[in-house]
């Protein structure tokens, strides 16, 4: 296969704390020869494990940065049993540019994995990150949130998985971060996901979601950079305690989304974390183009809680109007 085109500055082999770029040619109309440049770092001390840590693989969700640049700055490769491979902002293109998606090809990342080494930006960064780092880590964590279009109860997750030791391991990794709440998760769309090609590979994947609104608060950085924390010491590669927080753990059954049935003004009816009923409304579609008309609801799928919804005021027929979870 074409080797990647992608250059490191950083060597991931080292032991040390490197700060660097991975380089990636990309040649633009203001730059013939211009690079996309995506920050790493990588922090080494005595033989052991691996832990991946990524960020901003959807540019619009904020945790996962502010938690990965500050570890990049803190931690001391002296105490350190292992290696931490840090890309904070892992789609550089798309959260410089503040999108779920890059600006550049439009390219979801965590839709296009495994990537190709001749493919666009976006793609060619999935493949690096697939054949150059993956491969080196036991551990992943891949921070998210809902970005500019959900809101979520923040979690911790690890998916359902057909070897039972390795989604074994995964839920135990899950329950180390220490989120408030903690998901066995199922996706709407899991084609051409990070998680899917870490968990091909048999390596101990955990992603979050954190929040949402296209912001951060307070409270969900301090989640991020706790859990982060915590499961490197739950690995053994950073000394100490796990800090346990307690933990709620909740299910994501068959049947737990909901979705939008027409284009309208998005009005919620309870708020994340309440318990609903299934057929009970949990928000409302109001028409916008006339009065007059009476708004449509949305039931609850399901008995549960209230784990994510639609953010923005407006929604369009076929989002994600609300999800509910069901306590495990």
């Amino acid at each position: 296969m074409r080797p990647s085109p992608i250059v490191s500055s950083v060597d991931l082999e080292a032991k040390g704390k490197q700060h660097g770029h991975l380089r990636l040619p990309h040649s633009r109309d203001d730059s013939a020869w211009g690079s996309v440049m995506i920050p790493v770092a990588v922090i080494a001390g005595a033989p052991g494990p691996t832990a991946l840590l990524t960020g901003a693989n959807h540019g619009d969700e904020y945790e996962g940065p502010l938690a990965l640049f500050e570890l990049a700055r803190l931690l001391d490769p002296e105490v350190l049993t292992g290696r931490v491979i840090i890309v904070p902002a892992l789609n550089t293109p798309a959260f410089q540019a503040g999108t779920r998606t890059s600006p550049i090809d439009r390219g979801n990342l965590n839709r296009l994995f495994p990537g190709r080494p001749d493919g666009t930006v976006t793609e060619k960064i999935a493949d690096f990150v697939t054949r150059e780092l993956l491969p080196r880590a036991d551990l992943v964590l891949d921070f998210h949130s809902g970005g500019r279009t959900l809101d979520f109860l923040p979690f911790a997750a690890a998916h359902e998985l057909d070897d039972p030791e390795q989604e074994a391991r995964a839920m135990a990794a899950v329950a180390a971060f220490g989120a408030p709440w903690s998901m066995r998760m199922r996706e709407i769309d899991a084609v051409g996901m990070f998680d899917t090609t870490a968990e091909a590979m048999g390596k101990v994947f955990v992603t979050t979601e954190l929040g949402g609104g296209g912001t951060a608060r307070a409270e969900t950085v301090a989640i991020a950079r706790r859990g982060a924390s915590n499961l490197l010491r739950h690995a053994g590669i950073l000394p100490g305690e796990v800090e346990d927080q307690g933990t709620r753990w909740l299910d994501m059954p068959d049947g737990c989304f909901a979705f939008a049935p027409r284009d309208g003004l998005f009005e919620t009816l309870v708020d994340l974390g309440a318990e609903v009923r299934a057929g009970e409304p949990v928000a409302r579609i109001h028409a916008t183009d006339r009065t007059g008309v009476a708004p449509e609801e949305i039931a609850a799928p399901l008995d549960g809680l209230l784990a994510a919804r639609h953010f923005p005021g407006l929604i369009r027929i076929g989002d994600c109007a609300a999800v509910v979870a069901v306590p495990a």
